[in-house]
Order: C-alpha cells, then structure tokens, then sequence
C-alpha cells in the first residue's frame, strides 16, 4: 500500500478488495446473510477488521478460514491482494472419503415402497 497504512477496514470492504467476493455488495450481503464471522462472532458489514483477525466465510456450502494480514479497502492487482490474506482453509475431503449419494433419474416419479425401504437401508437407517 502506498503512503498511509491503514489501521482496520470494513470487512465486506476487504473481502471484496481481496477477491473473496466478486462485488462488495455480494460480500455485504453474505454479511447480513450470516455467512462471515469475525473472530468467532456474526460480523455486520460495517465492522471493522484489523491485521490478525480470523474470518470464517461459508461459501458454497464450505467454510473458508481467513486471516487478515493487511487491511485494504481498495480492490488491487491480485499478486498484492494475496499478500493481504493468509488462507488457512483445510483441503477438501477427497472423493473416497464423501459418502456417495444415489440420484434419482429425473421424472422417475416417487420411489415405491420398496424402493424406499432399499434407500433407507443404504443410507443405514
């Protein structure tokens, strides 16, 4: 960052200015939605977020674990936007690990009774 160094920013400000969301209302709206947290806490969009802070940021049904390591309100080159944040987000399960889940065929109407019981007993119910 040139000249000033900033204290703390607004957190949907800085998850839009590191690329989390692809406009600042998304990130606004996943605020008022509940889906970041700062430091453990539902964050509103105005809080403000400074160097250490943890963000929890459920995207896509997968949490992301955040780290502010710069808080920046503009959005910049992404090399420097990386620098920003320190990603402690754990890999994804693999595909062995995910159990699978049969799909109906589409229009195949109501599983029978049989049908039923058979996806119960897969399940292990």
């Amino acid at each position: 960052m040139s000249g000033e160094q900033r204290l703390s920013a607004r957190v949907d400000a800085w998850l839009w200015a590191v690329r989390v969301y692809k406009t600042r209302s998304a990130a606004t709206t996943a605020c008022r939605a509940g889906h970041v947290r700062v430091n453990g806490d539902r964050a509103k969009a105005a809080q403000q977020v400074k160097p250490g802070d943890e963000l929890r940021v459920r995207i896509a049904g997968f949490d992301r674990i955040l780290v502010v390591r710069e808080p920046i309100v503009k959005r910049v080159g992404a090399p420097q936007a990386a620098l920003a944040v320190e990603d402690r987000t754990p890999p994804p399960p693999s595909r062995e690990e995910t159990p699978f889940v049969p799909v109906r065929d589409r229009g195949a109407g109501r599983p029978t009774k049989r049908e039923r019981r058979e996806i119960d007993k897969l399940r292990g119910r």
